[in-house]
């Protein structure tokens, strides 16, 4: 019989199931990039519609949540929203990672990221001015919450650095470079916020900080879904693939 007039041969039950864990980490690794599209877009679209003084150029992000801040709900939304996305993306790259342990402390750091991130809610700062005579634990706890998300920030990507090859080793560490000099330099500012005096550039400063590291998340989920193909797979599948490689049939 001809192999054109051949009926195709139905899928295993095996290969469907196989398949559906791969699509679903698949969901999971893009959950990478919603997050970081999110968060990057959502709070200055806010401010657009809802703060019409606000200033990205120099006011901070952490205003728009402030205390009687005509963003603050809507910002917190996006902020459980994009914590929830950053935990399933976690769970993705722990899926990954079968047999790659950095990869699977980058995915358990970012899991737990994720799940620190909504202890900012019940602590927003003081409104601008306002800090030197109304503000209290709540300033505290942010500033706090800051270097925690920092030093967490620099962990998962330093452990992403580890997991992948060269060249996303080099970005990481640029990466690791912008955050810790913009973010620095972002709290030489925090005397003039205190006292309620002009922060030119401060917003700016802020987004490039943040914005490298919504980038760095946004480029590991792309590796992993397009650059890494056998990072999902079993040991004992890719030493079956080495083996047919290697074997005298291979080459027919």
């Amino acid at each position: 019989m001809s192999t054109l007039n051949r009926p195709a041969e139905p899928m295993h039950r095996d290969d469907a199931h196989r398949s559906t864990p791969k699509m679903a980490r698949k969901v999971l690794l893009a959950c990478g990039i919603l997050a970081a599209l999110l968060y990057a877009v959502a709070h200055d679209a806010l401010a657009a519609i809802l703060y019409q003084n606000y200033s990205p150029f120099s006011q901070t992000i952490s205003e728009l949540g402030s205390i009687g801040a005509p963003t603050r709900p809507a910002v917190t939304a996006v902020v459980l929203i994009h914590e929830a996305l950053l935990i399933a993306f976690g769970i993705g790259i722990w899926q990954s990672g079968r047999d790659n342990r950095a990869l699977r402390v980058t995915g358990a750091l970012l899991i737990v990221y994720g799940a620190i991130g909504p202890l900012w809610l019940p602590f927003p700062i003081t409104a601008r001015g306002e800090i030197a005579t109304a503000g209290g634990l709540n300033d505290v706890m942010h500033v706090v919450l800051g270097a925690v998300t920092i030093l967490l920030e620099l962990s998962i990507i330093g452990f992403g650095a580890v997991a992948l090859g060269r060249w996303f080793r080099l970005y990481s560490i640029l990466t690791c470079a912008t955050v810790v000099v913009f973010w620095a330099w972002s709290f030489l500012y925090a005397p003039a916020l205190a006292a309620g005096e002009p922060t030119p550039w401060l917003g700016v400063v802020e987004r490039i900080a943040l914005g490298a590291w919504l980038l760095w998340l946004a480029v590991l989920a792309i590796v992993l879904l397009f650059g890494h193909q056998t990072l999902g797979r079993t040991s004992s599948e890719r030493g079956a693939s080495v083996a047919k490689v290697g074997s005298p049939n291979s080459t027919r």
